[in-house]
């Protein structure tokens, strides 16, 4: 049962979230003509009257190019704006999750982008943990990431999610919590809705830009923290053999913020993850604002 926040902004103005409602008849519910964002925020544990969100501009530019593979003109200052506004509306009182959401609001049926209406709206919802921080399982799955070539993959557009529902479900109900892409070069790529880190020899290693992976600000984070802690970053491609004889792995998400991998099919990874446990700590400070050197990472809202 999910616990929404009480405002929701549509079609240019701040509704309550039970009537924030859109057609059956919705272009973007046929043809997945939509491209999200996500972000999370907390009450700021040293000032009741202050929220905190984590890279709100990073976000806000994401959503603003995905924006543009709708032939969607939105500002990312106006996005900015928008969740602002929707944030000081609703003051939250637990850690919580945004969804914006751009998407053609025409009630067509051709399949096109030109020509057609679209829209922008803002939800939220109460969220804690996505993952277990304590570890989760994974398998890797049968179905396969896109390639840029047939979709934008640099855009979170909605309609590409398919492919994460039915590598998730396909995890959970062979009893794993969670599934491993490859790309279509058989390499390894990124989770249902996560970037992968592994660790070998004391190496940060991820797939690069090139493997058909999202570009996640969680990820960019990441790794700008271990550079920052002088870990050796290395972006490339990763075979699946290498992550059954790693010495740490993880995912990293908004939703999932560092999440440990304590098995992969029928491998057990090592139960000592200092790196990701240092890495997760540092992140957790950062976004709960008690780490000075991080300052321009964490968007203070005052209610």
């Amino acid at each position: 049962m999910h616990n929404f926040l009480p405002t929701a902004y549509l079609q240019g103005q701040f509704v309550p979230f039970k009537d924030a409602n859109i057609s059956i008849a919705t272009h973007a519910l046929h043809y997945g003509t939509g491209a999200f964002g996500g972000l999370r925020g907390l009450p700021d544990p040293n000032n009741p009257r202050q929220i905190l969100l984590f890279r709100l501009d990073r976000h806000c530019q994401r959503l603003s190019q995905s924006a543009k593979f709708l032939h969607f003109d939105l500002p990312a200052a106006k996005i900015e704006q928008v969740i602002t506004e929707f944030v000081q509306k609703n003051h939250p009182t637990v850690p919580f999750y945004i969804r914006p959401l751009v998407y053609t609001s025409d009630l067509g049926i051709a399949p096109r982008l030109h020509n057609i209406e679209k829209d922008f709206f803002v939800y939220g919802l109460e969220l804690g943990d996505y993952l277990s921080p304590d570890g989760v399982t994974c398998r890797i799955s049968s179905w396969y990431r896109q390639e840029d070539r047939s979709l934008p993959l640099r855009g979170k557009i909605s309609g590409a999610y398919i492919t994460s529902s039915l590598a998730k479900t396909e995890a959970v109900e062979s009893g794993f919590d969670e599934a491993i892409l490859m790309n279509s070069q058989g390499k390894v790529c990124e989770a249902s809705g996560m970037n992968i880190f592994l660790i070998r020899n004391g190496q940060l290693i991820t797939p690069s830009y090139d493997q058909d992976i999202l570009e996640g600000i969680t990820r960019a984070s990441v790794i700008t923290l271990a550079q920052d802690m002088g870990l050796t970053v290395i972006e490339r491609q990763v075979d699946k053999s290498e992550l059954f004889i790693a010495d740490e792995v993880f995912l990293s998400g908004t939703a999932a913020k560092i999440a440990p991998i304590k098995q992969i099919e029928n491998y057990h990874l090592p139960v000592e993850k200092p790196i990701t446990q240092k890495l997760q700590a540092k992140l957790i400070a950062i976004t709960e604002n008690r780490d000075s050197d991080y300052q321009d990472w964490v968007f203070k809202i005052p209610l």
